[in-house]
């Protein structure tokens, strides 16, 4: 199926909620929707740092209080 859109006619906002659009319709079925190759790769390197003691969760409130601090 080929689909054109006028993307050079559309403003950001028409483009961001076909964006949105979009992605609920592959948000309903999550199956359909292969994870690539490199997101498990990924993801053994978190939890191997995690499990050497390389890095550590964080709560949200207060990594937001870190990254406010960094910006100020």
């Amino acid at each position: 199926m080929d689909i054109t859109l006028p993307l050079e006619k559309m403003t950001a906002e028409d483009k961001l909620r076909v964006m949105e659009l979009i992605w609920a319709d592959l948000s309903r079925n999550e199956a359909d929707v292969p994870s690539p190759d490199w997101h498990g790769h990924v993801l053994r390197e978190r939890e191997e740092r995690i499990r050497s003691g390389q890095e550590q969760f964080m709560d949200w409130e207060a990594a937001k209080k870190q990254l406010r601090d960094r910006l100020s």
